[in-house]
This record gives structure tokens, sequence and C-alpha cells, in this order.
């Protein structure tokens, strides 16, 4: 605080003393080398090599992201059922009422179960007949059009999404995913002791 404001003059006294490499004032007094790191940037979306990973990818990305492509699905037609078609939004939204149910209570039966266990209640079919129930109950009630036109308008956006989606595992190349490798996110460039011995 005592020189707050004033200027310091250089001194007028040569020294013959080498002067030392001046270091910059943020670097780290530490001379030990420091392990440089590379991030990889990687884009979730990716243009499949060949249209076997193509299709690979497809069923892969249908499995995994599955739920949310339903709740697109069912947004969809939940907006073009609301103007016009009470009826048959209330029968949409009794049978995913349901359907939710049915998943509940599928969580909260233990694994172990005799349901379970020797497969009596099937998920999929389940699921399956509840899907094939509200269609039916959406055609019954005139609203086959919304229906077809919903179905129309999102399966070929869903299809090019799991196209073109890499999955969580961004930095993995697909040869490696495939072969059940784990590729690391960091790559170090430092050699490893064991590298050299």
């Amino acid at each position: 605080m005592a020189s707050h404001g004033t200027v310091q003059r250089q001194s007028t006294t040569t020294s013959t003393s080498p002067t030392l490499p001046t270091t910059h004032p943020h670097e780290p007094k530490d001379s030990t080398p420091r392990v440089k790191l590379e991030f990889s940037l990687c884009f979730p979306f990716n243009i499949p090599k060949t249209p076997e990973a193509a299709a690979a990818r497809i069923i892969r990305n249908l499995s995994y992201y599955r739920l949310y492509y339903t709740l697109f699905i069912w947004i969809i037609l939940f907006i073009a059922l609301l103007p016009e078609r009470k009826l048959s939004l209330i029968f949409l939204i009794a049978m995913t009422a349901l359907t939710c149910s049915f998943l509940a209570v599928m969580r909260l039966v233990p694994a172990d179960s005799v349901v379970l266990q020797y497969k009596i209640i099937d998920r999929r079919l389940v699921l399956a007949l509840l899907v094939i129930a509200t269609m039916v109950e959406l055609i019954v009630t005139d609203a086959a059009i919304h229906l077809f036109v919903t179905l129309a308008c999102a399966t070929p956006v869903i299809l090019v999404y799991a196209v073109f989606r890499v999955r969580d595992d961004l930095c993995v190349e697909e040869e490696a995913s495939a072969a059940g490798e784990l590729v690391p996110l960091i790559k170090n460039t430092e050699p490893k002791l064991s590298d050299s011995v």
C-alpha cells in the first residue's frame, strides 16, 4: 500500500551478474514434468460407413432409446388429437395410465417371483397388446387418420435419428465397441514405464 500511485525508478547501478531467464508469473515453480492430456471433442452424430453399420446402429438405438421414441410419437399424437378428438384423447390418456400402472406393478414384483421366473407374464407381449388396443380404440373413435399421419411423420424422423446418432460412448470407435473394447476418453501422450521395459 505504501507504493500506491507512485512510479518506481529502475536502479542506476549496473550489475555484472548474468541475468536469469524470466519465467511466466503463473507458471508453477515445480520442476517435475507434467503429463499432457489430449481431450477428444466428439460429436454425437456420425454417418455410418456401410449399410450394415447403419442397420446395426438402427437396431441398437431403437432398443436403447425406445422410451424416448415412444414419448416422441405420443406427444405428436396428443397434440394432433387435442383440437378435434376429445374422446380419442381420453382413450389415449386412459391407455397410457394403464400402461404406466402395468410397468409400475412389474417393477414392484421381485425378479425371483413365480410370475417372472416362469415367464407367465411377458412384459413385451403385454405392452404390444396395449399398443394394439390403443390403436384399435383410436380407429374406432374415428381418429385413424390422426394416428396414421402421426406415424407417417414421426417414423422417418426417428429412423434418421437412429441412423445418425452415436450412443453415449461418443469417443469409442464403432469397430472397437463392436469388439467389446473399452477405450478411454483421455489419451495420455507420455509413455508408460511398462512400455519401455
